[in-house]
């Protein structure tokens, strides 16, 4: 069951007329040598924290560490149930959800890294908005979460989910690519539409820059994992409407790397450049920590 390139994952999935999510449960259960109620275990406390982190801010102020982010959730919320929502449910209840998620994490709570922590809204924001939309059963959310690890695993094999190695296009983007995955399987794709989703999705957010604020996973970290989540529930609504991938997952996600080593390192999580270098990046640097003339 172990594979290294989309092309063996497709392959092992035909061969064993199988979805992507049983392929990547059965991987973990022998090469992890655990048996299938441990897998199942674990994945679901990792749903668990993932859904108390998505709602915890709706109810609970969460201020950040840095003070730059805290109360976006509560304010996104309160418009939807005033009714005043442009976006639809589902997107407006993604975008609510990885807002909330970063509101924990920039506040020192439990969060998955879903790869890392500055992209861990987007997935679980996909997730819940689905299943409240959907009314889906949790079991679909888990097989939802075993496609979105397949994704993530040939991310850390082929290319790379770090923003200081290959730019946000590295962690948003590969947060955002394995949630568009799971979102296809979740409503019903084959193993091929959701690498198209997953490819999609990365050339939606080729070329990203990691510029966080003052260093922190606060600002603009947030708002891109509302970017990441729409892009996945797009990418996912575009297969599933029979809609192909311009170009392979494989060759997509060596694109990106490729292009994340061009980056210069001003633009890989320094905050040497992009909107941390801005006069208002520099000032609000200089509130957080202080030592500015």
């Amino acid at each position: 069951m172990d594979f290294k390139t989309a092309e063996e994952l497709l392959e092992i999935c035909k061969k064993e007329n199988k979805p992507i999510s049983e392929i990547m449960r059965l991987r973990e259960i022998i090469y992890g040598e655990s048996d299938a109620d441990e897998v199942d275990a674990k994945m679901m406390k990792s749903l668990s924290i993932m859904r108390n982190s998505a709602h915890k801010p709706l109810t609970e102020v969460v201020p950040s560490i840095g003070g730059m982010i805290g109360g976006e959730a509560n304010k996104l919320e309160k418009r939807r149930l005033e009714g005043k929502s442009i976006c639809g449910n589902v997107l407006t209840k993604a975008l609510i959800y990885s807002q909330a998620v970063l509101e924990v994490n920039a506040s020192m709570g439990v969060i998955v890294a879903a790869p890392t922590a500055g992209s861990a809204g987007v997935l679980p924001a996909v997730l819940f908005a689905l299943q409240e939309e959907f009314e889906l059963d949790d079991n679909t959310l888990l097989k939802g979460l075993f496609t979105a690890g397949a994704v993530g695993c040939l991310l850390m094999k082929n290319a790379s989910v770090s923003g200081a190695e290959a730019g946000c296009q590295a962690e948003i983007g590969s947060a955002a690519a394995m949630a568009a995955a799971a979102a296809t399987e979740m409503m019903g794709g084959t193993p091929e539409q959701c690498l198209d989703a997953a490819s999609i999705t990365i050339s939606n957010m080729l070329g990203l820059v990691c510029d966080p604020i003052a260093g922190l996973v606060e600002m603009p970290c947030q708002s891109r994992n509302a970017a990441g989540a729409s892009n996945a529930i797009t990418s996912a609504e575009m297969v599933l409407a029979g809609i192909k991938a311009a170009v392979p997952f494989s060759e997509m996600s060596d694109a990106m790397y490729r292009v994340g080593k061009e980056l210069p390192y001003e633009l890989r999580e320094t905050a040497l450049g992009g909107c941390a270098a801005t006069p208002t990046g520099c000032s609000l640097k200089c509130k957080i920590f202080g030592g500015c003339n």
